[in-house]
């Protein structure tokens, strides 16, 4: 990592450190301030809060950061605290520390999302793996979070006709078949697939496929066939023997 001018303070003592950010919320103060000094010798930014309420009142919600927490603290305990910002939407990796754990305590820290659960007396190296496990995974969610964003972006671009066709070829029809179901020509079909690939900076079929697969949870906002959003395409015309000619309506 490298070195910023970044610097925190706790309780009188100041610390230069990386510009990777780790929270530590413990009201036990000597078991703070020691972590605290561990953690800027091995190079992060770390900042102290002496209960769940004052971390919601000071800390950032900022990216490349994770948070130590103590699982027993009076008021808003490690757990409680684990759900609000759950609520809240915050993706920062937890890391629960305590010295009264317990299996169920520990079970329910990790179905919440947490990142690992460590006992006291704290184990420095397993604790540094367990930080870096932690910035490690909140790295790779917010580089996916950030292509997510990228992708709906450039899918927005796309006409409703070409998301039809998008989402057709990318389920594994040929285009005389999307060109059938949608009663377009066949050029027509290629012409708007070409131009999907193009706003979507795709230059493959196996690219379109995975880029439908991530943009599947979001069908019903981005007009997925199946979802009945999109304006369906006009019946074919029904060719009839006799003097009938050609009916443009579907029969009843």
């Amino acid at each position: 990592m490298t070195a910023s001018a970044s610097k925190t303070k706790e309780r009188g003592f100041e610390m230069t450190v990386s510009t990777a950010t780790v929270h530590v919320v413990d009201d036990d103060t000597a078991v703070r301030v020691a972590i605290l000094r561990f953690l800027a010798a091995a190079g992060y930014n770390a900042c102290g809060y002496s209960s769940a309420a004052d971390f919601l009142q000071s800390a950032e919600p900022d990216s490349g950061a994770c948070i130590i927490l103590d699982v027993c603290m009076p008021g808003l305990d490690g757990l409680e605290l684990q759900e609000v910002l759950s609520r809240r939407g915050s993706s920062l990796p937890i890391i629960f520390v305590t010295g009264r754990g317990d299996i169920p305590m520990s079970v329910r820290a990790i179905k919440g999302g947490a990142e690992d659960f460590l006992t006291k007396p704290i184990d420095h190296d397993a604790m540094l793996l367990a930080v870096q496990r932690a910035l490690d995974r909140e790295y790779c969610e917010r580089e996916q979070r950030s292509r997510s964003r990228d992708l709906k972006g450039r899918f927005a671009a796309l006409t409703p006709r070409e998301r039809q066709v998008f989402w057709r070829v990318t389920e594994g029809k040929l285009n005389k078949q999307v060109a059938s179901e949608l009663n377009i020509a066949e050029r027509t079909v290629k012409l708007h697939r070409h131009s999907a690939m193009e706003k979507l900076q795709a230059s493959t079929l196996a690219q379109l496929i995975r880029m439908a697969d991530q943009l599947h949870p979001d069908a019903v906002a981005n007009g997925h066939p199946s979802t009945g959003l999109l304006e369906k395409a006009p019946p074919a015309p029904i060719r009839r023997q006799g003097n009938e000619g050609i009916l443009t309506k579907p029969l009843a």
